[in-house]
């Protein structure tokens, strides 16, 4: 007897629908799983039959042929047992007919038959109602998950026995039948930047840092354009404790941003459970050992790297001077056109990556450069350590700063308050509203994603500015890149003044942002 019911796979981070077909004939009694599947999932075979002889349910000794469609895309997960066991159960005479028909099956059985959460529901329930399935049955851990696609009936399982006493009855199994329509809403914002969203408030705040201006000032400008950002100074001087700040001034998401991501990471199984979609923008932070497969994505079966989960998000890179240059090289690609694109010989998949780099450095082996009280660098260790970041590298951070050691003045004043998170992020978020309206007709967000061709049109600059440009792009020698790199982030500063053209001191100050490079390069 023939039977098929539908399911799903992860291919990336995109979800492919899978037939899985079930053929039951007289012969020698044999189990066999086609349709190019992967080793997880011919151990169906063995999980399916300890849940049925848990059940007491008899396999007969029959030709029982599994088949995955499409038979030409690889499928190595065990989301499938679910639709598996159903399928079989069904082709044995132990389901009712039309019991499967239009129905998503997602799960992994264990031996005794309970049903364990699998990755990527929320975004195989989007799938099951685009195609229109009349229900979709998913394991009762990823109700949550699940529930925050409106518009399809939701059938929460905890083990094969609940599932097929609803199939067999059409009645609620213990958990009920969730409509979807009728569950509040997940908490997604409207696709607008705001400022006051009380659940993606950050515990770090930039008030908790003494002094470092220029810091905070490099900080709001790269939230405010979402402009790569590398910060150079002594041990302790508060590098990476800016840098983990920067969430906490980034303007809110909007829904589509925030189905975007929490498509991701449900797929990586990373969503966080509670019953709304992500509502902070991601903070990822690798160790500076991370492989290349683990940054920008990779493996045999690919999979999204460290890019792409900070995708409309931060990305810091601690100590990347002591990352191979083999690894940062990487991120060319990444930096440059906001995607990855993992090739393999069944086919190539490509992840988003428009992530804001903030990257943290000392200026020499020791850290104490130039100060030679302290630093016992020779000068070819201090050129061999800063040569590890090539300059195309280099040339990618809009926002260069140098961070120096916290006085003691400034450690213990008890005079006027730093500025807050909150205060920073007024100024980042009215920027960013200034952007939202100048890119309407457009599809980037922000100034730093501006493409090279509507620079001219965007970023006018006034006579004076003109000509500081230009002084500016002979005394740096700047690339073509470097140019337009600069061009952007005078333009993020003028919108955080309000200014419609690009002045002098506009351009000055994204100058000045660039020089440390030329420090960088030279000892």
């Amino acid at each position: 007897m023939y039977c098929s019911v539908y399911s799903t796979d992860i291919r990336g981070i995109d979800i492919v629908s899978v037939t899985v077909e079930a053929d039951i004939s007289s012969g020698l009694p044999f189990f066999s799983v086609v349709g190019c599947a992967g080793g997880r999932v011919r151990e169906a075979e063995e999980r399916v039959r300890s849940a049925f002889r848990f059940l007491n349910i008899t396999m007969p000794p029959k030709h029982i042929t599994i088949n995955l469609v499409p038979g030409d895309l690889r499928k190595d997960s065990t989301r499938f047992d679910l639709a598996i066991a159903s399928a079989i159960l069904q082709g044995l005479g132990l389901l009712p007919d039309g019991c499967l028909d239009n129905l998503m099956l997602l799960g992994e059985l264990r031996l005794n038959g309970t049903v364990r959460r699998v990755n990527g529901v929320f975004p195989s329930v989007m799938k099951a109602k685009e195609m229109n399935c009349r229900a979709c049955v998913i394991p009762a851990d990823n109700l949550t998950e699940g529930s925050l696609v409106r518009g399809i009936p939701l059938i929460p399982v905890g083990s094969l026995q609940e599932l097929i006493g609803f199939l067999k009855s059409g009645e609620s199994p213990a958990r009920g039948i969730v409509k979807n329509s009728e569950l509040p809403d997940g908490g997604a914002a409207e696709a607008s930047f705001t400022g006051g969203n009380p659940s993606a408030a950050s515990p770090e705040d930039f008030r908790d840092i003494a002094g470092q201006q220029s810091v905070k000032r490099a900080a709001v400008i790269a939230a405010a354009g979402f402009h790569n950002l590398l910060l150079t100074g002594p041990p302790g001087a508060g590098k990476s404790m800016a840098a983990r700040r920067i969430p906490s001034i980034l303007p809110d998401m909007s829904r589509e941003e925030q189905l975007e991501i929490s498509r991701i990471y449900s797929i990586m199984g990373l969503l966080p459970d509670e019953g709304r979609l992500m509502q902070t923008r991601p903070f990822r932070a690798p160790h500076f050992t991370v492989t290349g497969p683990a940054l920008c994505g990779g493996g045999r079966v690919p999979t999204p790297g460290e890019v792409t989960l900070a995708h409309r998000g931060v990305l810091f890179l601690d100590e990347i001077a002591e990352m191979s240059p083999l690894i940062t090289n990487q991120l060319r690609m990444p930096l440059e056109e906001r995607r990855v694109i993992v090739s393999r010989m069944d086919g190539s998949c490509c992840f988003p990556a428009s992530f804001l780099l903030v990257a943290a450095m000392n200026p020499c082996p020791c850290g104490y450069f130039p100060d030679r009280t302290r630093c016992s660098c020779s000068l070819s260790d201090i050129q061999r350590y800063r040569r590890k970041l090539s300059h195309p590298i280099l040339d990618r951070f809009d926002l260069q700063c140098y961070v120096p050691e916290i006085s003691y003045e400034d450690l213990t004043s008890s005079g006027e308050q730093p500025l807050s998170s909150a205060e920073m992020k007024a100024l980042v978020v009215r920027a960013c509203g200034i952007q939202a309206e100048r890119y309407a007709d457009r599809s980037c967000l922000f100034n730093s994603e501006l493409p090279a061709e509507d620079i001219s049109r965007f970023c006018p600059t006034t006579e004076e500015g003109t000509r500081t440009l230009s002084a500016v792009f002979r005394h740096y020698r700047l690339s073509a890149r470097g140019y337009h790199r600069l061009l952007r982030t005078a333009r993020t500063i003028a919108d955080l003044e309000g200014s419609e053209c690009i002045c002098e001191n506009h351009i000055s100050e994204a100058a000045a942002f660039r020089s440390i490079q030329e420090e960088l390069l030279s000892c």
